[in-house]
């Protein structure tokens, strides 16, 4: 079998926090006396309900890890790491979300910290080679109006190259806030030409892409699994072209799905949507990008070809440069032209 680690792709759904090495949470709490969760100290991926006690848990984990990210040269370290990591397992585009508000108490304020992901994540594109961009998200627990703030801080650094803002993104607990009410923001980050990219779809169903899709307008949908469950809204969300963001792993570990199996990765491929694999929070799910192709392969029976069409599909759906995006089209191509190993 070819390796995946070779396959040129692009990484469109890594959350700054959860993209930590458990390495680096460990040193980076001692070195601020900080005390972790046993769960974040034990290599075991996070395995919870998909309710809200179940989301709860994972909440809590995802806090406790954030709180230990208390300086500039902690969120370069981030940034850095990240991208290295990618690097490794044959990324050329990182898009890496970010919401500022929790770092900015400890830099001066929401636009140093933005700043700062910025100036690292070019720093760490020419250093690696990934060209790494930068998703700014609201979060669905707060207020709308702070939803409004961060889509105009966005804006203010939007671009497609390294280190510039590339999307708007809505996260956290999908059953929280009025969708509506987050309207006025993303209509803020599409006047700019930002990708729209919100979650949707995985705790809650298709009537809730349904909602997210008429009211925020995505380009791409974080994760979007549950959209298999109707085929009428996943038709409609092919026909407009919305990517999805899908995660297996963590879909898994929230209990989503009991299995890995139960994941609707190939009735999304088979109904024709743009489908690029994401690892979203590996310090908690303890699964990074390439272990997402290698379950597409292993699971869902994927072969080569339809690895690379997922690949494919990472790549168009990014904001990649134009020389960016041909080089990886044109990588991808090569990785399938290669002979595979004698047995694989």
């Amino acid at each position: 079998m070819r390796d995946l680690a070779r396959l040129p792709k692009a990484h469109l759904h890594l959350h700054f926090t959860g993209s930590m090495r458990p390495s680096t949470l460990a040193e980076l709490a001692a070195a601020h006396g900080m005390r972790l969760p046993h769960a974040l100290q034990h290599g075991d991926p996070l395995r919870a309900p998909s309710d809200e006690r179940g989301w709860f848990r994972f909440q809590r984990l995802y806090d406790a890890a954030r709180a230990c990210v208390r300086s500039e040269a902690d969120m370069r370290r981030l940034v850095a790491e990240a991208a290295e990591d990618d690097a490794a397992e044959g990324s050329g585009r990182l898009e890496i979300q970010v919401d500022p508000t929790s770092y900015a108490p400890f830099v001066g304020g929401l636009t140093p910290a933005l700043e700062i992901v910025l100036d690292e994540a070019r720093s760490a594109s020419r250093r690696t080679g990934v060209e790494v961009g930068v998703v700014v998200a609201a979060s669905r627990t707060r207020h709308p109006l702070d939803a409004r703030t961060l889509a105009r801080l966005a804006v203010r650094y939007a671009g497609d190259g390294p280190g510039e803002v590339v999307g708007f993104g809505l996260s956290n607990d999908e059953r929280r806030g009025d969708t509506p009410d987050f309207a006025p923001a993303f209509r803020i980050a599409a006047q700019a030409g930002l990708a729209l990219v919100p979650h949707g779809g995985e705790l809650l169903g298709p009537d809730h892409v349904r909602e997210v899709v008429d009211h925020l307008h995505p380009d791409r949908l974080g994760h979007g699994v549950r959209t298999a469950e109707d085929p009428r809204v996943l038709g409609d969300l092919v026909r407009r072209g919305v990517a999805f963001e899908v995660c297996p792993a963590s879909n898994v570990s929230l209990g989503v799905y009991a299995e890995h199996g139960h994941v609707p990765l190939r009735t999304l491929a088979e109904a024709g949507a743009t489908v690029a694999l994401g690892a979203d929070d590996p310090l908690l799910f303890r699964s990074r990008l390439v272990a997402q192709y290698e379950t597409a392969r292993t699971v869902h029976g994927f072969d080569d070809a339809a690895l690379a069409e997922l690949a494919r599909g990472s790549v168009r759906a990014s904001r990649a440069s134009e020389g960016t995006r041909r080089r990886m089209l044109a990588g991808i191509d090569a990785w399938l032209a290669e002979r595979p190993p004698v047995g694989g």
